[in-house]
Formats: C-alpha cells, structure tokens, sequence
C-alpha cells in the first residue's frame, strides 16, 4: 500500500499500518489500512482533533474514510473525537460500552478533560455526543480488512478497567497497547485503574506479540519487548503485585 504517511506527520510502523503521536498529552492514534476497510485506533481528545485526523486519513489514504474504530480505553483523551467518524462501527473492551452510555461517566470525562487543560466548551460538546462502543470484546475478535485480518484483544483490566489491544499480523507483529505501556512518562493509575491486575495485562501484551513485535504505547516513541518486560516488573514492584 503506497501512502505517504510522513507527509501527514504520521509514522510508519509497516505496510499498510501507522500511528501519530497527537499534541496535547502526546496520546497514540494507529491506523490500518486493508483492502475494503479502515481500522482507527482511538480517536483524540476532542470533536476538532477527530475531524483533524478525518481529514488526514481521507488525504493519505486517497479519499477513504474509516470504517472502523477500536477504542483502548474509556478516557476522554483516547474516545473524544469519536463522533466525528460518522457511520464507523465502533469496538471497545466489553463494559466499556455501558460506562459510555453512561450520563454521569459522560459528566465525569467532560469534568476530566476540562482538569487536563481542554477547552471547556469543546469538552463539553464533545461529551454531548460520546459514542460508546457497538460492539464488546470479552476475548478476542478477529476483524478482516479485506487482504488482512487483525486481533482485538481484550487483554485488561489494568490501565482501567476496559483495556482493549490491537495485534496486526505481519513479518513483524505490531502490537498497539494503549495506555497499559506508556513510554513518555510513568504509566499513569487513575482511580479506575486496577493496578493488582495490570502486569498480569502485559503478560497477555507480551503474548500476543512475542518477543520480535513493535510494542505501540498510548504515549511515547514506539518501544520493544524487553521495554515491555521492564515496565511489568516495575508496575509489579510499585504496586506490591508477584
């Protein structure tokens, strides 16, 4: 698949797969490219940043629009642009759906956003039409792109309580994690995080990828296995987990 993914400020990771790093709070997006469909993985912090990437996707793509979303995890900086993927079937970690219908977790992502330095008003319209999940993922779903197949993994909890990781087969796996790895900064463990899970959540990363894979994190430079390895055992020592 021929796209010029640098000219759009977006990184390359393998054929026909590429992520970018947002401004802001440095949160990944990935995209993967098959033959009948477009898979976004999460969707910014806000309506504008999704009509941004909208816009972006449809340039380097030749005009296609995406087809599909998998959100790793409910957290307003990875599902806020959402409603800007019109008619896009939308996945995400079974659970996750009933806490985005949720009135008063809409309330809480819009208050979170605003804490984290978002413009008020586009939190708030953004959090009016929140998207939640259409389809759930209690284990894995293999999803066909056309020309490819790729897993979504519900290998959580442990970031939150809705961790949903993205495997694209290839030469090299790549493997996209969320925020149960961060590269930019210490994993971060909010109050629905849960944190005596969360190594054992990286060893079902580790396992899907193996040991040659691209590890894909929700903030910072895209890592290796070892790293992965690295951060398991330091979120088990910070958090008194075996």
């Amino acid at each position: 698949m021929d796209v010029d993914w640098e000219a759009y400020g977006w990184e390359r990771l393998a054929d026909g797969v590429g992520r970018r790093r947002l401004p802001g709070w440095d949160a990944t997006v990935g995209l993967v490219l098959g033959e009948r469909a477009v898979l976004l993985y999460d969707t910014g912090s806000s309506l504008a940043e999704g009509a941004e990437l909208r816009t972006q996707i449809a340039g380097l793509t030749g005009g296609r629009r995406v087809t599909h979303i998998a959100l790793s995890h409910p957290h307003f900086d990875h599902v806020l642009g959402t409603a800007a993927f019109a008619g896009a079937e939308v996945f995400g970690a079974v659970g996750s759906d009933e806490l985005l219908g949720r009135a008063r977790e809409r309330e809480a992502l819009r208050e979170d956003a605003v804490r984290q330095g978002l413009d008020a008003t586009a939190a708030a319209e953004a959090a009016d039409v929140l998207v939640a999940p259409r389809h759930v993922v209690s284990g894995e779903w293999t999803l066909d792109l056309g020309g490819r197949q790729v897993l979504l993994a519900n290998v959580g909890p442990g970031h939150s309580g809705h961790d949903l990781a993205l495997l694209v087969p290839g030469s090299r796996e790549v493997v996209f994690c969320g925020d149960l790895v961060e590269e930019s900064g210490e994993p971060q463990a909010g109050p629905d995080s849960i944190p005596a899970r969360w190594p054992d959540a990286l060893d079902r990363l580790l396992g899907l990828g193996g040991e040659d894979a691209v590890y894909v994190p929700g903030h910072g430079a895209v890592v290796d296995a070892p790293f992965v390895r690295l951060q398991r055992e330091e979120l088990a020592r910070r958090f008194s987990v075996a």
